[in-house]
Order: structure tokens, then C-alpha cells, then sequence
């Protein structure tokens, strides 16, 4: 810095001199006025730019010098596992001499942004296709199936009257619709409907002024987690056992008499899979997936009690099957019977054809498993 100070100053001087004046005796034989008047303005510019230039120059040079020194940061390992969970503890602070700062959070790469779902209060309504069942709707509103059965009276209280274009209420939640009464509280509403009263005063879409808690009567409440008594279809086709003393409860009274015992329950159709329904309320028995005219076999050895077509409350062309240790099958929605009443089957007999006949919506077969005449959960006795 001192060398250039010194070159600077020696370059000003040597300018200086140049910039004297000469004598008048030398300044006839000197160029014109004008001209010396140029040479000097050039000069004094030239002079006036170095210096800027030299000003800036070393501005930047003593601001750089003046900046802290910049360390890259070294790199971090990924942090062991402390915790016994089997994986790394991430966002925690990294101990060790090469460490420096929080280790970075291990995220994988997204195209997309997550949204998280909003919840919802109000209902919505959808319209139902062909193909569509009661199950499937359900399981892509993440309710339970009788909630739509409790909130749609045009279902009455069957899945199997579910039709395309049918438009259905869909609840945001689990639970029921109630239109508030005179002289209703939240205790006896909820009692009623087997749910709990604080659910239905907090819940935001019942917009309750929680400092001056009461419903309007006339106003559709919402009964988050209520439930209330379906009908059981299942009881309009009574069981028909074999007749007194063949070990089954006499329900229909049917007088084929005795015949063989089954010893177990198997699967009745080729295929193992649920096409709609499961067992639970509303639907005392179980869809079993089943193309129109797939074969239908006995589930155990009895004798058949019933074979009769028709609408049959909704079953359309049923089979029934007296098993004789208890147990009776029902067969429903068939498209052909191939077995009369008081006949005797072995397990896995071909007795009949899937169908979609009676309240049934798209071909399958309906099989039900009865023991004293009341409805039991298929999944529980079949082998």
C-alpha cells in the first residue's frame, strides 16, 4: 500500500511540472491558445477518473478485509438411534468435536403438496350408480353403513333398496338426524338415542352457544355416535324347520320330518369374497360376491324346508336348509332352484343359481345362518 502512495505522488509531481507555465519569450514559438486550453482540460480529466477509479478500488479492498472469514460448515452424520425405536432421532443437536449445529430432518421427496383434510359438519349428498354398494359408499365416507340407513327413510332400513340415481344423505359423521321437540334436553335426547349429551352441545355443526345452551324445536339436530333399532327383514321370512324333535326350534313348522344331521357349515359359493354387504345391523347376513347364474351349494347336510320363488319379503327365489343339529341356511336372490321341499342334500350339493331377483341390487348371493330362528354372524360358523 506504502509503494503505491509513493507512485501516486511521483506521478502528480512529474504532472505538476508539466503543467508550468513556460516563459513569453518561448510562448510565440508555443501552439495556439485554444489548443493549450485542450490539452489541459484532457489532463485534468484523466487525472479526476484515476483518482475515482483508485477511490473505488480501494473503498472495496478495505470493506472486504473488514468482513468476518466465512468457515463452511463441516458435514453431519445422521444421528444414531437412542431411543430403542429402531429409528434415527432426527431435528435433535449433533454431539462430537466434527459436529456443528442441528442435524438436517430426513424428509422424502414430494411432487405433490399434502393437504390435510379438513374436517366436515355439514352432510353431503351423493347419487348412487349402477355398481355401487352399501358398503363401498360407506367406506369411502369413513362412516359405518346403517348411519345412511338411519338417515335415509327411502332406504327403510334395507340395504337392498339401493337403486342407481337414488340420492342419499351422507352424515359427516357417524350418528343420526333428530328434529328437536318441545320440552327436549340434551340428556333425554341423548339417552334416547344411546349417545352422549356433551357430543351432541359441542358438536359445530349444531352451532349451540355453548353460554345459552338450547335448540330451537323444529331444528334437525345432528346425534354424533347415535344409533336407534332397525327393522329386521329377516323375521318377515320365518325359518322353516324339519319338523318336532329333529333338533331344531320349531319356527315355520314345516313337517318334512327327519332326515340327515350335518356335522359343520361350509362356504356356499365359489367365490369368498363380499360383494356388498357384511353382517350387522339392517343385514342380518352376508353378500357373497356371485355373477348371475354362478353355482350356489348347500353348506351342509340337511334337508331343504323351503324352495319357493317369487318376491318372498324382498328375498325373491329362496332356499332354506334345515341342517338338523341346530342350524338353518337361508338362500337368497336366486335365479333357478334346482331342489324341492323335503329334499335331503349333502355339503356342497348344487342346489341353485345366483340371481338378482327379489329387493337386490346387482346379482349375488345372500346367505344367512339361523339357530333357533334368530340370526347369527355367518363368519362365525362357516369352516
Amino acid at each position: 500500500m506504502k509503494s503505491l502512495l509513493e507512485k501516486i505522488r511521483s506521478f502528480f509531481a512529474s504532472l505538476g511540472t508539466k503543467l508550468k507555465r513556460k516563459p513569453k519569450s518561448e510562448s510565440a514559438n508555443s501552439e495556439s491558445p485554444s489548443r493549450g486550453k485542450a490539452d489541459r482540460f484532457t489532463i485534468i480529466s484523466w487525472v479526476v477518473t484515476v483518482f475515482v477509479v483508485l477511490t473505488l478500488l480501494i473503498s472495496t479492498i478495505l470493506y472486504k478485509n473488514s468482513l468476518p472469514a466465512i468457515i463452511p460448515p463441516l458435514p453431519t452424520a445422521v444421528p444414531t438411534d437412542t431411543s430403542g425405536t429402531g429409528q434415527p432421532q432426527t431435528g435433535e443437536p449433533v454431539n462430537g468435536s466434527a459436529a456443528i449445529g442441528i442435524s438436517s430432518i430426513l424428509r422424502e421427496l414430494q411432487l405433490k403438496t399434502n393437504i390435510p383434510e379438513r374436517p366436515r359438519y355439514e352432510s353431503v349428498l351423493y347419487r348412487v350408480s349402477r355398481g355401487d354398494a352399501m358398503m363401498g359408499i360407506a367406506d369411502d365416507f369413513k362412516i359405518k353403513y346403517e348411519t345412511i340407513l338411519y338417515v335415509n327413510k327411502q332406504l327403510d332400513d334395507n340395504p337392498h333398496s339401493l337403486k342407481p340415481g337414488m340420492e342419499l344423505l351422507i352424515p359427516p359423521m357417524d350418528g343420526l338426524y333428530y328434529e328437536w321437540k318441545d320440552g327436549d334436553t340434551f340428556e333425554t335426547v341423548a339417552e334416547k338415542f344411546y349417545a352422549d349429551a356433551d357430543d351432541i352441545l359441542t358438536f359445530p355443526g349444531n352451532k349451540v352457544d355453548l353460554t345459552d345452551p338450547k335448540i330451537e324445536p323444529g331444528t334437525l339436530v345432528m346425534i354424533p355416535g347415535g344409533s336407534r333399532e332397525l327393522r329386521n327383514w329377516a323375521a318377515d321370512l320365518q325359518t322353516q324347520g324339519r319338523g318336532t324333535g329333529t333338533g331344531t326350534s320349531e319356527i315355520g313348522g314345516n313337517a318334512c320330518g327327519g332326515g340327515p344331521v350335518g356335522s359343520g357349515l361350509g362356504w356356499p359359493a365359489d367365490d369368498h369374497t363380499l360383494s356388498g354387504n357384511p353382517y350387522g345391523p339392517g343385514h342380518l347376513g352376508i353378500d357373497i360376491s356371485a355373477p348371475e347364474g354362478s353355482s350356489v351349494y348347500a353348506a351342509g347336510t340337511g334337508v331343504v324346508t323351503m324352495a319357493q320363488g317369487g318376491y318372498n319379503y324382498g328375498y325373491g327365489n329362496v332356499i332354506q336348509i334345515d341342517h338338523g343339529n341346530g342350524f338353518v341356511t337361508v338362500y337368497a336372490h336366486l335365479s333357478q332352484i334346482n331342489v324341492g321341499p323335503c329334499q335331503a342334500v349333502g355339503q356342497g350339493t348344487l342346489i341353485g343359481l345366483s340371481g338378482n331377483t327379489g329387493n337386490s341390487f346387482g346379482a349375488h348371493l345372500h346367505f344367512e345362518i339361523r339357530s333357533g330362528g334368530t340370526n347369527v354372524n355367518p363368519y362365525e360358523i362357516v369352516q
